[in-house]
């Protein structure tokens, strides 16, 4: 059950995205948020169907623990490599949020005034810094 709903999870997502770069390509207008929602609320749907066959159902992943246990691993080196993934990929979606706002800033400020490059450059590195704290604390995380 928990296998057929994430299927049907990644079914949704791909779906979405393709029919999004066919309209964006045909130039559909429209609602986009009555669009976003919908997808949105079809895929929470289908995580909630997942959450509660992982509480309620038999568990799929069983084999895939035992081996896991078998190998030495426990609960708290499950939550080290989970806290090391989430500060590294939220450092680099800030990231690419930070660089994506202020190098668009930068060009604009360059095609004015050509004499203000090395300072924008400033910015556009310090944005950029975000995602080497990140790694630098998952690092920490991970062997300390």
């Amino acid at each position: 059950m928990q296998l057929l709903l994430l299927l049907l999870a990644i079914l949704v997502s791909v779906g979405t995205v393709l029919y999004g770069k066919k309209a964006y390509k045909e130039k559909k207008q429209g609602n986009v948020k009555k669009y976003v929602l919908a997808s949105v609320s079809v895929f929470g749907m289908i995580a909630v169907g997942m959450i509660i066959s992982a509480m309620f159902g038999k568990n799929v992943f069983a084999e895939v623990a035992g081996a896991a246990a078998g190998a030495g691993l426990t609960l708290g080196d499950g939550f080290k490599y989970l806290a090391a993934s989430l500060s590294t990929g939220l450092a680099t979606i800030g990231t690419g949020v930070a660089v994506g706002s202020v190098g668009s800033a930068a060009i604009g400020a360059v095609t004015e005034d050509s004499s203000i490059l090395g300072k924008t450059l400033i910015f556009v590195g310090m944005a950029e810094g975000i995602a080497i704290y990140g790694m630098i604390i998952s690092i920490l995380i991970l062997f300390v």
